[in-house]
């Protein structure tokens, strides 16, 4: 199966903020450890730079499907560094590779919804336990990086099923 990168995005470290929403870059380099310049508090404070949590992957049909409920999201506001198109949310899973040129990535875990999503403008205190609640099972994937490069928005992505296989729309 093949789709594409709409956004690319990080956030700098910037005290007292936290790490979202991502912000949209023209280019962005993928090392080993994660997007080069972008700060996620999280796997930064407790998991110690998990390398298995590199980088967050979103598709744009998880984010039409929150929009189609009335949240008012956009690329980057879940916190991920890409952001995929013509990939269907079902093709993502654990073991499943993400080719993205001469960045591969495989995709490690679920991201669980946090309380630091509160600080969208659109969420707040208020709506925050309503939008985690609507986040559950859906927040993107966690992927770690089997081959570090530069990315733009536009390259071509392939999803690789985890033994090797490609993945056909169904």
């Amino acid at each position: 199966m093949t789709g594409r990168v709409l956004q690319l995005g990080i956030k700098p470290k910037t005290p007292g903020e936290h790490g979202l929403p991502k912000h949209p870059v023209p280019e962005l380099r993928v090392t080993i450890q994660g997007a080069d310049g972008d700060y996620n508090h999280y796997r930064a404070t407790t998991l110690d730079g998990d390398p298995d949590q590199a980088i967050l992957i979103v598709t744009k049909e998880l984010l039409a499907g929150l929009g189609a409920e009335g949240w008012p999201i956009r690329p980057g506001d879940l916190g991920e560094n890409i952001t995929l198109d013509d990939v269907p949310e079902m093709a993502l899973g654990p073991g499943t590779r993400v080719e993205l040129g001469e960045v591969i990535l495989e995709v490690t875990r679920p991201c669980d919804p946090c309380t630091g999503l509160y600080s969208l403008p659109y969420v707040g205190p208020s709506r925050g336990p309503e939008f985690v609640r609507a986040l559950v099972g859906r927040r993107g994937w966690y992927a770690r990086v089997l081959s570090p490069g530069v990315l733009r928005p536009g390259f071509p992505v392939a999803v690789v099923a985890g033994g090797g296989a490609p993945i056909s729309r169904s």
